[in-house]
């Protein structure tokens, strides 16, 4: 592996980590980079191993502290313990997002960008209000529980397509910036 290969992949795994950690400061509910961190991922990394392993890696250390600090601090009775692991359909959502990177984000460009951002806000919307809805006795088990499930869950959802785009634009127009700076980063 080259050095020119090693000082991208370092430069995208930066972007990422940064944006994983920007979950710790203050923000409105689901206003995060998950999406974008998956997105810009499947976008950049030409291993596509790296596109999951490094995201995942960031999310679940970002996971680690928001669980056992600031959580189990705001929320002492959801909390006890330890927390390994955050929301399991999360995760398979975030996945999803990725491969939904793969086949949407070939090209990067503003358009391919914001429709990928916004059609990862509503996978990560369906999945987790479908899980929420699956998992919580206070939704009944049929038709009209899981819509009731996805509309308690629309503010949530304005507040993911915001921070999806706001992060996007971020995340790529950081690296797209980088790359006009620095010619070494440009793909092969």
């Amino acid at each position: 592996m080259n050095k020119k290969i090693d000082i991208k992949i370092g430069i995208i795994a930066l972007i990422i980590i940064v944006a994983a950690l920007s979950r710790l400061l203050p923000h409105p509910y689901n206003f995060t980079p998950i999406g974008a961190m998956g997105l810009f991922g499947a976008a950049y990394f030409s291993q596509r191993y790296l596109a999951f392993l490094v995201p995942f890696a960031a999310m679940w250390v970002s996971d680690l502290i928001l669980n056992n600090v600031v959580y189990a601090k705001m929320y002492p009775e959801f909390y006890t313990g330890f927390q390994w692991w955050g929301s399991a359909p999360v995760y398979f959502s975030f996945a999803l997002i990725v491969l939904l990177g793969f086949v949407l984000l070939r090209k990067v460009r503003l358009v391919t960008v914001a429709a990928s951002s916004i059609s990862a806000s509503v996978l990560f919307f369906l999945i987790t209000n479908f899980s929420v809805w699956l998992n919580n006795p206070i939704f009944p088990q049929n038709a009209v529980g899981l819509m009731s499930s996805y509309a308690a869950g629309l503010p949530f959802f304005w507040n993911t397509v915001a921070g999806d785009l706001f992060y996007c634009g971020v995340l790529f127009g950081a690296f797209e910036l980088a790359k006009a700076r620095f010619p070494k980063l440009q793909r092969a």
